[in-house]
């Protein structure tokens, strides 16, 4: 059984299931007309979280090849704007529902664009964990906002992808921190052009959204790392099952049984998918 598979998958589960604490509070902005003024305190307040580690380990503040790394910061500024506008305005468990689309996403760009080798498997479960976003989701009820939230998925794919194109000597924690930084100049411009009046409580919001953020980037960088994208996709949906459970707990939603329709057509193809791919790797293993 290969260790390095299962731990990618472990830790993308913990990771979507830690980032819903940071959509929950993102959620507690409802009503909130200032998105770039919040996306401006998250991307200093992790930086500034990042900053005394960095230190620590006497990494360089500003390293050399950063081409990738701005990229990836301003996609996911991108992706943390129209995040923001779709939890302030869906159902906690229905803008989630959106986000797994990313699998999905990630898998189809993964051939497109950096020719990875699909299997049927890893096609069908993704293409079954779709299914399931979208007898959640209920197409009837899709609004622009519930597009945003599809900008939110792509956005995570694409990141998940280029993280392979990041240098190799660039660790995790440069890697989150690089993300934060280099989106500053441009975050700290729309703030400007937003011109929004100062709220501590945002702040503090974006601080705690920050930690939990960079928890499931975290996990991100090192799944994807440690294994083709194909393979560890489909456990980014576990996630949707905490947000079901913050949704009626916190936010007093209520999903309907195409909720738990839905979450057995993801959950159950992603255990199924890891079953075999250990299976197949202890037989090549031998």
């Amino acid at each position: 059984m290969d260790r390095s598979l299962i731990l990618a998958v472990l830790l993308l589960v913990l990771g979507n299931n830690v980032v819903i604490l940071s959509d929950s509070l993102i959620k507690l902005l409802d009503g909130f007309e200032a998105p770039f003024q919040f996306v401006l305190f998250r991307q200093l307040s992790a930086t500034l979280i990042l900053l005394p580690v960095i230190l620590y380990f006497r990494r360089p503040l500003l390293p050399k090849n950063l081409r990738w790394h701005a990229t990836r910061a301003h996609i996911f500024l991108v992706g943390t704007v129209f995040m923001v506008v779709s939890l302030t305005t869906l159902p906690l468990a229905t803008a989630n529902a959106i986000f797994y689309a990313a699998p999905l996403i990630t898998v189809v760009f993964a051939r497109l664009l950096f020719k990875e080798r699909v299997t049927i498997i890893s096609l069908a479960t993704a293409a079954l964990g779709m299914v399931g976003v979208i007898v959640i989701l209920n197409p009837s009820g899709a609004n622009i906002f519930a597009l945003a939230a599809l900008v939110v998925a792509t956005t995570l794919a694409l990141n998940n992808l280029l993280i392979k194109k990041l240098p190799t000597q660039h660790g995790i924690i440069d890697t989150l921190y690089l993300t934060n930084l280099l989106g500053i100049p441009t975050a700290l411009i729309l703030a400007l052009i937003e011109f929004a009046p100062f709220d501590w409580n945002v702040l503090l919001i974006a601080v705690g959204s920050s930690l939990f953020s960079m928890i499931y980037a975290a996990t991100c960088v090192y799944a994807y790392r440690a294994a083709d994208s194909n393979q560890v996709t489909s456990a980014e949906y576990t996630g949707l099952l905490g947000a079901v459970f913050f949704g009626v707990v916190f936010f007093a939603e209520q999903p309907d049984m195409r909720f738990y329709i839905g979450s057995m057509l993801i959950v159950v193809p992603l255990t199924v998918l890891t079953t075999m791919n250990s299976r197949s790797r202890v037989v090549k293993a031998d």
